[in-house]
């Protein structure tokens, strides 16, 4: 069961926010069992991307960190809480107006050895956003089987190199080069011919079975 507290709150809503988040809920089939779910799905110039989306509260798992908002559940994935903690999302009247979250938290510095002018150049591009698609829809739902979860960080659109990060239980486990080669790489470039080479950009000594 996730983590379920008032006080575990990861992320907070305006009331002009959460107006328009309830007004969208409340127009969703069965949105009694619906949250509003906050993620980081990867970085863009040194910050964080970000997806929202309702999805079943009940979807949520044992890490997963679920708060109320005058009675909207709003759910953080295990992986996003100490990059969100602290964020509040808010409604801005630029534009057309829309939600905005606002994150305290930046990436670290990255030490990883993707070159500058990828990392500048995101994961905005449409080969990021195929590789991206594969991902979620595919990659992790079959990694999540043991807590783990792949994120792109960074996205070589001329060369076809895409760089991952590991995370849950994928971060540190000694088989996650095999996951990563056997399981990862086959699925991208399997989906997507125009992937050459697949490259692992975490730090596995962070993880809880790290490996050397």
């Amino acid at each position: 069961m996730a983590r379920t507290a008032e006080d575990l709150a990861v992320v907070t809503l305006t009331p002009e926010a959460h107006k328009v988040v309830q007004e969208a809920l409340s127009q969703e089939p069965d949105p009694e069992r619906l949250g509003l779910w906050l993620e980081v799905r990867g970085e863009q110039q040194g910050q964080f991307v970000y997806d929202l989306y309702f999805q079943g509260v009940a979807d949520a798992g044992a890490e997963d960190v679920v708060s109320q908002a005058e009675g909207l559940a709003v759910v953080v994935p295990a992986a996003s809480v100490d990059k969100l903690r602290g964020a509040r999302l808010e409604w801005s009247d630029e534009g057309d107006g829309g939600l905005v979250l606002v994150n305290p938290n930046t990436p670290e510095p990255s030490s990883s050895g993707v070159p500058p002018e990828v990392m500048e150049a995101g994961i905005a591009g449409p080969l990021a956003s195929r590789v991206s698609t594969v991902l979620e829809e595919m990659v992790n739902p079959s990694i999540a089987s043991h807590g783990g979860r792949a994120d792109l960080v960074a996205m070589d659109e001329q060369g076809g190199v895409v760089y991952l990060r590991l995370s849950g239980g994928c971060q540190g486990c000694a088989m996650s080069r095999m996951t990563l080669t056997q399981g990862i790489e086959v699925a991208l470039r399997d989906e997507i011919p125009e992937v050459t080479r697949v490259v692992d950009v975490t730090d596995h000594t962070g993880g809880a079975n790290p490996y050397y």
